[in-house]
């Protein structure tokens, strides 16, 4: 069943709490992307939650004036709403507001779905060094995923 999020007023998008970790862990493991490193960075996700249940969900990893975009997922029967679209507009916003000049992003599924959001293809010698420690690049995904940058404008 596909959803339109504009149509559909009961999801609740809101910033991740403690108690969400378990079931952001099982939607993450579910989409096949990596859980090292979220309960760090818990803080600074975002889940979409309808009826009490995590149904989406998108993490950022602040680095300075640098950023890590990663674990965006939707459950398969929101897939399609709108709401992954949604998590990451809002997370590359609270991004900017917060100064960040760039934000990075690792991908072995989805190189055709950044774009939309000026995301760009990049070399890993392209990637600070401060990003590049970050747990995604350094043990959670392979050396063969796609990365991909998007400066943001400043004010």
């Amino acid at each position: 069943m596909s959803r339109n999020l504009a149509s559909d007023q009961c999801v609740a998008v809101r910033p991740a709490q403690g108690q969400d970790l378990s079931a952001v862990t099982e939607l993450l493991q579910a989409s096949g992307l990596p859980i090292r490193g979220v309960q760090e960075w818990l803080p600074h996700f975002l889940v979409a939650e309808h009826e009490g249940d995590v149904v989406a969900v998108a993490g950022l990893e602040l680095y300075g004036p640098s950023a890590l975009l990663r674990s965006v997922g939707v459950r398969p029967e929101w897939r399609g709403s709108g709401l992954a679209r949604h998590l990451v507009d809002r997370l590359l916003e609270q991004a900017r507001e917060r100064g960040t000049h760039d934000v990075y992003l690792l991908t072995t599924t989805a190189e055709h779905y950044f774009p939309r959001f000026g995301f760009a293809c990049v070399s890993r010698d392209q990637v600070p060094e401060r990003v590049k420690s970050s747990v995604e690049f350094t043990s959670a995904c392979p050396a063969s995923a796609v990365v991909m940058c998007k400066q943001l404008p400043t004010d």
